[in-house]
């Protein structure tokens, strides 16, 4: 076999009407701000390659789930509150990784960036949240708890001028950060 190194990888990612990949199909490499265009509802996916966020409601709102190579056989136990009706494709970054977080809304209070992850901002910059943020490299998943653990909201390159409003209202604060790197299929954190 030759090196196949040097070939773009080809994201994929296969959704289900039903639970454990039954019922329609439709897959995807690009975004999708509406999966009802396809499916009547979405309980299930596969993800041949990549890296994807989904979301349980249309145009990238609501609740969020990172997702990558694998198998994902029901959405209610991932704690998604109903079908996924959305997902991103999420690209592959090469290079440096950079964010400044904002303890207030419209980057106020303090401010901290940071260019790796940081499993706490309250133990890190003894910040006891970060509602604003500034993405200038890299795509970025944000955690409701520390130890990126809890619901979580993917940020890309941006400004994002108050943390609540976007997507999932009902995360009162996010006080972890990972990054998403290169190779998704590797990352086993």
């Amino acid at each position: 076999m030759g090196n196949l190194n040097n070939k773009k990888p080809f994201e994929m990612i296969i959704f289900y009407e039903d639970r454990n990949f039954q019922g329609r199909s439709y897959e995807t490499s690009s975004d999708c701000p509406e999966l009802t265009s396809y499916l009547s509802r979405c309980n299930s996916c596969r993800v041949e390659s990549g890296c994807f966020m989904v979301y349980d409601r249309s145009n990238f709102q609501g609740n969020q789930y990172f997702v990558r190579r694998g198998e994902y056989g029901d959405y209610q136990r991932m704690g998604m509150s109903d079908s996924v009706r959305s997902c991103r494709n999420i690209p592959m970054h090469k290079g440096q990784f950079r964010m400044q977080v904002y303890e207030r809304e419209n980057f106020g209070g303090q401010m901290h960036e940071m260019m790796d992850d940081c499993d706490s901002i309250q133990e890190r910059y003894r910040m006891s949240d970060c509602q604003s943020c500034n993405v200038m490299e890299g795509h970025w998943l944000m955690y409701e708890q520390p130890h990126f653990r809890g619901r979580q909201m993917y940020v890309r390159p941006g400004e994002y001028r108050n943390l609540r409003e976007m997507g999932n209202s009902s995360v009162n604060r996010y006080t972890s950060m990972k990054r998403v790197l290169d190779s998704c299929e590797s990352q086993h954190h």
